[in-house]
């Protein structure tokens, strides 16, 4: 159900692609229990020469980096869970791409379960239809 976008600096390659999104698929059903069938992740390319951190290009430092934005409903993971997620991605990025610069990012965005959906129904929806026919 999380929608993932993810940039890395670099330039595009398929291969790279297929192992970021297989990577981030696992730590997010492990660490944060989404469910894969229902996760979609975009992987873009950014030029290293264009991505500046710490006032210099990552070229320039010869780092890699990356950032990853997932949008997940409020509520449905702890902070525990989180820290470890951050924490297991950066190293599975920095395994990925070799040597990280510090400042690669990652943020997880609560959002409300009655604005956040897919298949033109909220995740609320699916919660109430859920528990009406179980019965409750």
């Amino acid at each position: 159900m999380p929608i993932i976008n993810i940039t890395v600096s670099g330039k595009a390659d398929v291969a790279l692609s297929t192992r970021i999104a297989a990577a981030v698929s696992d730590l997010t059903a492990t660490h944060l229990r989404k469910d894969p069938t229902v996760t979609a992740i975009v992987v873009n390319y950014a030029d290293p020469e264009h991505w500046f951190a710490g006032g210099r290009s990552l070229a320039e430092q010869a780092l890699n980096s990356f950032w990853l934005d997932i949008k997940v409903v409020d509520g449905t993971n702890t902070k525990p869970e989180m820290a470890a997620y951050l924490e297991a991605i950066f190293a599975r990025f920095e395994q990925l791409l070799g040597r990280l610069h510090h400042e690669s990012y990652v943020l997880v965005h609560e959002v409300s379960a009655a604005a956040y959906g897919y298949g033109g129904k909220t995740q609320e929806f699916r919660y109430i239809s859920g528990k009406l026919k179980s019965g409750l």
